[in-house]
């Protein structure tokens, strides 16, 4: 299984909003947003705002995230990529999450 380690994390609201701002590709899902910039560099981020619920909530939705990214970290091109979350990834079934943002990635050609 491959691992995060040759990502670095996107940490401060100034890399988050270069990506934002100038991302190549954007593509919302009912689950989650994937913002993708395409770069020489591995960069990833994973955001749940308080919309998502409480503390509990947030870091459940950031670990479900997270846990899509690792599990297809080997499809990856270059770039950087940020997941935002929205509500409705709490609430649903893991496979069907997933199926969404393996379709998020074909869409936004980050693979």
């Amino acid at each position: 299984m491959s691992s995060i380690k040759h990502f670095t994390r996107i940490k401060t609201s100034k890399e988050f909003n270069g990506v934002y701002k100038h991302s190549t590709q954007t593509w919302h899902t009912p689950y989650f947003v994937l913002f993708f910039k395409k770069n020489d560099e591995y960069k990833v981020g994973f955001v749940a705002s308080k919309k998502i619920g409480n503390a509990v909530y947030r870091n459940r939705a950031k670990r479900l995230l997270r846990a899509h990214f690792i599990e297809n970290i080997d499809l990856l091109s270059q770039g950087s990529y940020i997941l935002v979350a929205k509500p409705a990834l709490i609430e649903e079934n893991y496979s069907v999450t997933r199926k969404a943002y393996l379709h998020a990635l074909k869409k936004c050609s980050a693979t």
